[in-house]
């Protein structure tokens, strides 16, 4: 488990806003050096001056990167930049993530590429650039310590309807943290891994198509897409449970060697449905059972020509 912050290096994906902005802020007051990356270079710019004053008075160093983290060859780049400017990295925070919603039929192509490529691609990039320099970096010091976060969401533990390529990548990366946790026990005791599964909280995702790339452009948006966005910008504006206290989460995590990491604990109880579901082969069950005038709601928008 990681305790010791002070000196030690913390590179952050999606780190000029929402929580990795957040997780950067404690890094820095922890004095680690930062290595921020982002694709949004005047918030990187922002968030570099926010911080220096913290950076200088630890004695530490930061660095800004924009990066596509979906691009191999860019967090190819990143990887041997970290590696020559501050040796493995000891926190590394793959967060980085996109929103996209409606039926899962109509998302096209391009939506697939787009979402997949950061959500998913961006957290496998991390993880097989930046974990064989943290085992080397162990293997030469049996005092070293690491840790991976992965930024999934409870959309990667349930099924929402209207939300289907945004499941699949939050899925995709609660299993493959899974795994990772599973195979850094087979190899060493001084690394571990942790998925952040947060639920409705303001950190700006629902925005994030401003940031989608000219090569992977949107079509225009299907009725679904449209229902879809007015209820995360709704859900996500409205959360209770800020930023700055689930990377507060985060950083208690490492701390205590904890896997899954929940902004709210108490959606668990929908997770045990769909467990259930399973176990027992039950047909999905009804997601809108609790608040049923929602379901209707959804349901009667969807039903309704454009």
């Amino acid at each position: 488990m990681l305790r010791d912050f002070k000196n030690k290096t913390a590179v952050l994906t999606g780190a000029a806003s929402g929580l990795g902005l957040e997780c950067a802020r404690i890094a820095a007051r922890l004095g680690m050096n930062l290595v921020l990356v982002d694709v949004q270079q005047d918030a990187l710019d922002q968030l570099v001056s926010e911080l220096q004053p913290a950076v200088q008075a630890a004695d530490s160093q930061v660095s800004a990167f924009l990066v596509d983290v979906s691009d191999a060859a860019q967090m190819a780049h990143l990887a041997h930049r970290v590696q020559a400017d501050f040796g493995a990295p000891h926190f590394v925070f793959n967060n980085a993530g996109v929103a996209a919603g409606g039926l899962i039929w109509e998302s096209t192509a391009q939506d697939w590429q787009w979402v997949l490529g950061v959500n998913l691609m961006g957290v496998a990039h991390g993880v097989r650039l930046f974990t064989p320099m943290m085992l080397e970096a162990a293997r030469q010091d049996p005092l070293w310590r690491g840790h991976i976060v992965n930024t999934a969401s409870m959309a990667g533990l349930l099924n929402p309807p209207n939300m289907g390529i945004y499941n699949v990548s939050k899925h995709a990366v609660v299993s493959l943290s899974e795994t990772l946790y599973q195979d850094l026990a087979l190899v060493t005791n001084q690394i571990s891994a942790s998925v952040l599964c947060p639920y409705f909280v303001p950190t700006g995702i629902h925005q994030s198509g401003r940031h989608r790339p000219a090569d992977r452009p949107a079509s225009q948006a299907s009725l679904s897409q449209r229902v879809g966005q007015a209820a995360l910008d709704k859900a996500v504006s409205a959360g209770k449970v800020s930023a700055a206290e689930v990377a507060q989460k985060v950083f208690d995590a490492m701390m205590q060697n904890q896997f899954y990491i929940y902004s709210h604990p108490q959606a668990l109880g929908a997770v045990q449905t769909r467990l259930e579901d399973i176990v027992q082969a039950r047909n999905p069950s009804d997601p809108f059972a609790h608040k049923p005038a929602l379901g209707d709601a959804l349901r009667q928008a969807l039903r309704t020509k454009a």
